[in-house]
């Protein structure tokens, strides 16, 4: 494997001493090349398919083929699964080695699945987790693929608890990654589902796009080169340490864990973190330490990144220079989230409030863009979408605006793929 590469860097240094401060972070990470693809770490997928009555035709015939060509990727060392739902949960296929014997046999009982029912979205995921938890590979990529159209009518139906139950399995070591087809799905819960389950997210906004999400999906387990990648910041326990990104945070005493979940082969990554900090003396330096972490030590060459602050008056901070990328990133993740909030607003009709929210937002990254071209396009942006979300929008344009929003805070394509560049969504 080639070295894999971290940058972090601060918006600013000085912190205001007679008042509380707030300092921006942005860490960029980029994973290693994968060795040979015959050395790769081994799989163990379970596929979870809605076989609802709204899934009939098209989705599931296509979901099926999807499928099918996704298994035939395998091999001996890797395992898998498949479960559909409606109202009533059935394992199609119980966790079996991937041998051509298997996949062979598993082909023909995919296309005796026909759509029917309700929708127990909770149970069929967690039979699905099951079927992965029951053959976990200490060693290798552990993950429940869910597909979906419609909303989780049957069973488990409330957010919470589902997003709970998510944390909870990535914690034991199994990964969720979900698929939202059409427009009648809930993508907050779906994109909620896999941010705590570690996984990804995915918005089909069309039948011949389930092939797509799924092979990508698939193909990106079979090149995770670091698991369970966190960033771990040590610092006072009086200076309080967020996300701005939608990575679950772990907090244990003076210690802050940022959970990227797994990485693929050269893909990067950018976290952006906000540290608040209490008053303090002037001339005095506070500090940080940043590590990158990880399951199987893929990244322990990289160290340890120290960074200080140094408490001053207000002229100064009002003077200082600004790191226009940082400024940038953090642009970027509060647009995303404004725009998420926004799409949430105008469906449940509070059109004015959609509105303003955007604006507002807009006016904020105004205020420090400057003549930053990059910066003033972002609020832009974001002013267009305010002028289209106060009033009523369509379903798919609401399902499109948050898709593109969320892949934009988790560093993917606009197709939902790792990004394997510099280059930026």
């Amino acid at each position: 494997m080639t070295d894999p590469a971290v940058s972090i860097r601060t918006d600013r240094t000085f912190i205001r001493a007679n008042g509380k401060s707030a300092r921006f972070i942005l860490a960029r990470i980029t994973a290693p090349a994968a060795r040979a693809k015959s050395t790769r770490a081994p799989v163990n997928l379970a596929i979870v398919l809605d076989r609802s009555g709204s899934m009939s035709g098209a989705k599931l015939d296509t979901a099926k083929r999807a499928v099918t060509e996704a298994i035939t990727h395998l091999k001996p060392t890797d395992r898998f699964s498949v479960v559909v739902y409606d109202d009533q949960v059935d394992v199609v296929i119980e966790s079996t080695a991937a041998t051509e014997e298997a996949k062979h046999a598993a082909l023909g009982r995919l296309w005796d699945i026909d759509a029917r029912g309700s929708t127990d979205l909770g149970g069929g995921w967690l039979r699905g987790c099951e079927q992965v938890a029951s053959h976990l590979m200490e060693q290798g990529v552990n993950r429940c693929l869910l597909l979906t159209d419609g909303l989780a009518n049957v069973g488990i139906t409330d957010h919470d608890a589902l997003t709970a139950h998510a944390s909870e399995l990535r914690a034991r070591g199994v990964s969720t990654t979900t698929f939202g087809v059409g427009t009648d799905f809930d993508e907050r819960l779906l994109a909620d589902l896999a941010d705590a389950g570690g996984g990804h997210f995915y918005y089909i906004s069309d039948v011949a796009q389930i092939r797509d999400a799924i092979t990508t999906e698939v193909g990106e387990a079979l090149e995770v080169v670091a698991r369970d990648v966190s960033i771990d910041v040590l610092a006072r326990d009086e200076i309080e340490v967020e996300a701005i990104t939608p990575h679950k945070v772990q907090r244990r005493g003076g210690r802050t864990a940022i959970l990227l979940g797994d990485l693929v082969s050269e893909q990067v990554v950018e976290a952006v973190l906000r540290l608040t900090f209490p008053y303090g003396t002037l001339g005095a330096e506070v500090g940080a330490i940043l590590t990158v972490a990880d399951r199987d030590d893929v990244f322990a060459a990289a160290g340890q990144v120290r960074m200080t602050w140094t408490y001053a008056d207000s002229a100064t901070n009002d003077h200082q220079a600004r790191d226009r990328d940082v400024d940038r990133a953090v642009a970027r993740m509060f647009a995303a989230r404004a725009t998420q909030d926004a799409v949430r607003l105008n469906r449940a009709r509070d059109y004015e409030q959609a509105r303003a929210l955007l604006a507002s937002t807009a006016s904020r990254i105004q205020g420090y863009a400057g003549q930053d071209p990059e910066l003033l396009a972002t609020a832009a942006q974001l002013a267009d979408r305010s002028t289209v979300l106060r009033s009523e929008a369509s379903p798919q344009m609401l399902k499109q605006v948050h898709y593109d929003s969320s892949n934009i805070a988790r560093s993917r394509s606009a197709m939902g793929q790792a990004l394997k560049s510099d280059k930026r969504v």
